[in-house]
Order: C-alpha cells, then sequence, then structure tokens
C-alpha cells in the first residue's frame, strides 16, 4: 500500500505538463513527502478544462466497516467505489515518485528501508489514476480536528510489476500514461478502467533507499 509519495517538481513544471487552464492552488511549493491525510495538488476536469486544486489525500472509508480515510483503491467492482468512477469524479495525481517500506529490517538500523520508485534517475512528473469527492466533516488528527467541507481524493492500485513486487508484493498505483490522460479523465468508466493496469517493467526504477521519508529532486 502506498502511503507515501513526493512531488518535487515545481509549479510551473505541473501547469506546463498538465496542460492546466485554472490553478487554485495558490503559491504551490515542492512536496518531497505527501503523506495520508496531507493535502496535494490534483488535477481535475472543470467544464471541460483542466484545473489543478488541492485536496486531501484519504477517500470516506466504506460506512459499514468504519476505519480511516481510504488512501488505495483496489476493488473497483465495489458499490461504494463505483459511485465515484465517473468522468466528473476522476482526477489525476502528480507524483514524482513513491514509495514502499522493504519487507525486512535493514540489520544495520534495525529498521525497514523506505524504497522509493520513479520513472527515471531525474524523477520526472507522471500521475497516477484518482478518483475524488465534496465531503463534510472532520479530518486531521483528534488533537486538531479540522471540521467543514473538504475536497477528498485516493488513487487506484493494481497488481505489482517486476520493479514493485519484489518489494511489495501485494499491490502498486496504478500509473496513467501521458497519452491516457484524457481519456482516464473523461471516457466512460468501463473505457477508462481498463487503465487500472500494471506500469511496464522497464519505465520504473528504484532510485533510493533508506530510513529517509522525503525525496528530494531539483525543482525544475
Amino acid at each position: 500500500m502506498c502511503n507515501l509519495y513526493s512531488i518535487t517538481r515545481n509549479q510551473d513544471a505541473i501547469r506546463r505538463l498538465f496542460s492546466i487552464v485554472s490553478d487554485t492552488t495558490g503559491n504551490l511549493p515542492p512536496l518531497p513527502a505527501v503523506f495520508p491525510d496531507n493535502a496535494a495538488p490534483v488535477v481535475r476536469t472543470v467544464n471541460g478544462e483542466r484545473e489543478l486544486t488541492m485536496m486531501r489525500w484519504g477517500m470516506p472509508s466504506p460506512p459499514q466497516f468504519g476505519g480511516p480515510p481510504v488512501t488505495n483503491i483496489r476493488n473497483t467492482k465495489s458499490p461504494h467505489w463505483r459511485r465515484w468512477l465517473g468522468p466528473s469524479t476522476r482526477c489525476l495525481v502528480p507524483v514524482s515518485s513513491f514509495s514502499e517500506y522493504a519487507p525486512e529490517k535493514n540489520p544495520t538500523t534495525g529498521t525497514k528501508d523506505i524504497v522509493w520508485f520513479a520513472l527515471d534517475d531525474t524523477r520526472p512528473l507522471f500521475a497516477f489514476a484518482g478518483i475524488w469527492t465534496p465531503w463534510t466533516g472532520a479530518r486531521g488528527t483528534k488533537a486538531n480536528p479540522i471540521e467543514g467541507d473538504h475536497l477528498l481524493y485516493g488513487f487506484l492500485t493494481t497488481e505489482p510489476n517486476a520493479v514493485v513486487g519484489p518489494i511489495h508484493p501485494k499491490a502498486m498505483p496504478v500509473i496513467v500514461h501521458e497519452d491516457d490522460w484524457d481519456r482516464w479523465l473523461t471516457a466512460p468508466p468501463a473505457d477508462a478502467l481498463t487503465l487500472q493496469r500494471p506500469w511496464p517493467d522497464g519505465g520504473l526504477k528504484v532510485v533510493k533507499r533508506g530510513p529517509d521519508k522525503q525525496d528530494q529532486s531539483p525543482a525544475t
């Protein structure tokens, strides 16, 4: 389960790559560590144009189970998730790298390494296949709850490829090729969901491994 990723390219690079028409994020700094319940930039379609806006990471969990917000969605056949699979509530999540914990502890540190994956060593921007929803309630910590209206997002997962599998054999995030971004944002659900598949092995690599919970790259 991916519960930590980074967006270290700068705001202008995101705008240009994703052909953003409207940006409501304000002054967006690079984010070398995005954790669950953090606010992060998301690309959605509004009136046929792409908007970059901030949302909080973690979709509402199924009410019958309760539990914390859901960051990663695998079972898109579930009625709970189907309601958000239409074009109006699909989005792209900009990313420069994502991480998983190593399966075994590092004998030197006594803790599990954090393994970072990216398209290549330069950490170019790419996108996860996301869904989003408006939601009203309390988010944040119990000590400092944030009450009110929120925009929430999560992203889809699928079987891991040969790069992610040795580290996390259960799943990997769904990465959408740039040529398919419009398809994910606008196509009917049955067509869009054919993109829920592993990323090609040769297009992903391990770029960092260790205890650091941040992944840095030039903000260009």
